[in-house]
């Protein structure tokens, strides 16, 4: 394992927490298994292993680039993510506002969809639990 993955590894279980990260970890299979070596040694053992920007910017980043680019399989993920990441509800709607005027207002109200649905799913989660 190079460092970079370790870095990865231990940046994605910060973000997403040990039990989304356990789950697809169980779920890769060797035929995925470059791909997810690849996503977390570039997108979270380098990119969100950066210290330049906070954690709360660059996920208002990502959600933002999925939803303008109509990504929107992995939104609900990030959105989860906003509870460990510091970004706010209102910091997601500043950027699904700007991807309404930026690159659509379609884009914009798929994520937003998205979004408020997921909130209400953590909110049932919490009172569940």
């Amino acid at each position: 394992m190079t460092d970079r993955h370790a870095q990865g590894m231990k940046t994605r279980r910060e973000v997403l927490g040990d039990a989304h990260v356990d789950a697809a970890e169980a779920r890769k299979t060797p035929f995925d298994a470059p791909f997810q070596e690849l996503i977390t040694e570039a997108a979270w053992g380098h990119v969100w292993s950066r210290g330049t920007i906070s954690r709360r910017e660059r996920s208002m980043l990502t959600i933002a680039l999925l939803a303008a680019l109509g990504n929107t399989e992995e939104l609900p993920m990030h959105i989860r993510a906003t509870a460990r990441t510091g970004a706010s509800r209102e910091d997601v709607m500043e950027a699904l506002l700007h991807v309404a005027i930026y690159a659509g207002v379609p884009r914009a109200n798929t994520a937003i969809r998205i979004a408020r649905e997921t909130y209400a799913q953590m909110e049932e989660e919490d009172q569940a639990s």
